[in-house]
């Protein structure tokens, strides 16, 4: 594969939309083919998949039911998107990958991370994001921001805020873990200079080119 991919992680409210949009022109404007998408999701059938799983109405799914969902759209994901597209040579931002499975799975859920890693061994073997930038919040900013948007919170949303906190504590300790690979970033900092470390990572992936 010689297309690069990088993940954006974080809780809900830290701006990844937005920062994926920056990090899209950022490459767009030095010449870079780039392809944007995202987790749960990014093909059609993997979008069906992300529908149940955010489904507000599934408040009995049980934590292995949820866990296999994600790697099954992630599976499919894989297949039909991300490692056709790395192949062709471009480059794949992704909002969320298996970090998230990590943080939201294991941390929020509960699941041993060793069950996580067993399922990720199977659906990805050696692949891993060349990047993952992680945009940190406390959990009290990120879901303020998320509720201010005005949509109906989705099954995620709904949970409490010690979710959030659990989610947010497993993301930083996967951080310093691979710290090769991960650049945390204070979400709750202004727009510029966030965006401004941002594109600092895709500085440093050019370099490596």
């Amino acid at each position: 594969m010689s297309g690069r991919f990088i993940t954006f992680e974080g809780i809900e409210g830290v701006g990844k939309s937005t920062q994926l949009e920056v990090a899209r022109g950022y490459l767009q404007q030095r010449g870079i083919d780039v392809a944007v998408t995202r987790e749960p999701g990014g093909t059609p059938l993997a979008e069906k998949i992300r529908a149940l799983l955010l489904d507000a109405g599934h408040t009995a799914m049980a934590p292995d039911a949820e866990l296999l969902l994600m790697f099954a759209a992630r599976a499919q994901h894989l297949a039909e998107k991300i490692l056709p597209t790395l192949a062709a040579g471009r480059w794949v931002l992704c909002d969320r990958f298996t970090d998230a499975t990590y943080a939201y799975q294991g941390g929020g859920r509960g699941i041993g991370a060793e069950r996580v890693a067993a399922v990720e061994q199977l659906v990805q073997g050696a692949l891993r994001p060349d990047a993952t930038i992680l945009l940190d919040a406390p959990p009290q900013v990120g879901l303020a921001r998320a509720r201010a948007r005005g949509a109906g919170a989705d099954r995620f949303e709904s949970e409490q805020l010690r979710f959030f906190e659990r989610v947010r504590d497993a993301y930083l300790q996967r951080a310093t873990a691979h710290a090769g690979r991960f650049t945390v970033i204070d979400a709750t900092a202004e727009l510029a200079e966030v965006s401004r470390q941002v594109t600092g990572v895709l500085d440093r992936l050019l370099t490596e080119q």
